[in-house]
Parts: C-alpha cells; sequence; structure tokens
C-alpha cells in the first residue's frame, strides 16, 4: 500500500461521548491543504449533551440551532469535496461512529472512506505523535478542540512525524552500509566534508474502515 505523504483528514467535533453522543462539527483537510468546515444542526432525536464537552469545544446548542446546517446538507457537501477520497482520522474509534451517524441522518451514502491514521503511520511516527503534536499546536498556535483546526494539526503532524522517522532510518541505512564496507574502502567512499562555502550553489531554506485507532483528547 503506497502512503501518502500528504493524506486527506477529518476530524469531527461532538455533543460528548458514549453510544448517545452525535456530531456537531465537522472539519475535513485534503492531500491539497484545501479545507471544509461545517456546524451540523442536531437532529431531532439527537437530545445528548455534555456540558463539561461543551468546555472543551466551546461549541453552544444555541450555536448550533442559529448556524448549523442540516445532515443531509453537510453529507452531499462533504461527498462533492471528497469525491471518493481515502480519509483518515487519529481517533477513529469516536470518529467513525459519528460520521455514520451523520450520514444515516442525511439518508445520504458516503462515497470516501475513512480509516484510522495507524494504517498509514509506522510505527516509528506513532512513537513520535502525541509530542509531536503538542509540539505544533503551540508552535502553530493552533485553536484545539475545534474541527479543521484539528483536522490541520493532525496533518501538520503526520507530515513532520514521518519526516523526522524517514531522515533517521535514511541516517541507520547509511551507518549500516559503512558498518558493511572494509576499512580499506572507508576513505574512498566516504564523501568529504569541504571547509569553504560553495557560492555557485543558491542556499536551500528549510461500507467505513476496518480499523480500531486512537482516542480523542
Amino acid at each position: 500500500m503506497r502512503k501518502p505523504e500528504r493524506p486527506c483528514i477529518i476530524d469531527i467535533e461532538a455533543s460528548g461521548f458514549g453510544s448517545h453522543s452525535y456530531p456537531i462539527e465537522i472539519g475535513v483537510i485534503n492531500a491539497k491543504g484545501e479545507r471544509y468546515c461545517a456546524l451540523i444542526k442536531p437532529d431531532a432525536d439527537w437530545t445528548h449533551w455534555n456540558p463539561d464537552a461543551e468546555k472543551i469545544h466551546g461549541i453552544s446548542r444555541e450555536l448550533l440551532a442559529t448556524c448549523g446546517r442540516p445532515p443531509a446538507q453537510i453529507c452531499l457537501e462533504l461527498n462533492a469535496f471528497l469525491q471518493g477520497s481515502n480519509a483518515y482520522s487519529d481517533a477513529w474509534s469516536h470518529d467513525s461512529p459519528w460520521l455514520n451517524r451523520l450520514f444515516y441522518a442525511g439518508r445520504i451514502k458516503a462515497n470516501f472512506f475513512l480509516s484510522a491514521i495507524e494504517l498509514i503511520a509506522t510505527e516509528a511516527q506513532l512513537m513520535l505523535w502525541d509530542k509531536t503534536k503538542s509540539h505544533l499546536a503551540k508552535s502553530l498556535k493552533i485553536q484545539r478542540h475545534r474541527a479543521s483546526g484539528d483536522a490541520f494539526l493532525i496533518q501538520q503532524t503526520y507530515i513532520a512525524t514521518r519526516l523526522a522517522t524517514t531522515v533517521t532510518s535514511q541516517a541507520f541505512a547509511y551507518i549500516d552500509t559503512d558498518l558493511s564496507t572494509p576499512a580499506h574502502q572507508i576513505t574512498s567512499n566516504t564523501p568529504q566534508i569541504s571547509t569553504s562555502k560553495d557560492t555557485s550553489a543558491p542556499e536551500k531554506t528549510l461500507d467505513l474502515p476496518r480499523n480500531q485507532g486512537r482516542h480523542k483528547h
């Protein structure tokens, strides 16, 4: 399976946790960096509400009633935006049931797939995930627990951890090669470091899936 360099990410905020909770905001960022975000007007039988969850995401019932869009409209917009894409979540065990509930309420079939980020992230990436995500949230000044911002943060975390682990693996591959090279060849094969600056070259600046994922936090 070819792993994307910049995966499409979905993040969902909800009325709380548990079987009676429902989605109240959905945010998506695609492989091009384009974003979609919408507040969701609760369906008639969506009555669960956790005040502690509201303190975290800051979305009130009044805001949903006035600014939320009907589930069917959002489902159509998501299908048009994603167009059969494979999307990923770093909290699939929560986001997948909420997404299912959204499309069930809208009476529309999703034309895209949602999978756990673990399906494409390596074990080495996951070891760095939480620390990298926390660092990026601070350095990029992202408002946490709002769907659009969190989707962007998750995508950036994937990119950063992928880069970090790729550089590390390449370094170890170089070391392994050197260790297997006869001693008399190391000097001739190893690139020499010049102490003079090369002024000729410009400077460079730096039906929904199958795997259970990470938990919301």
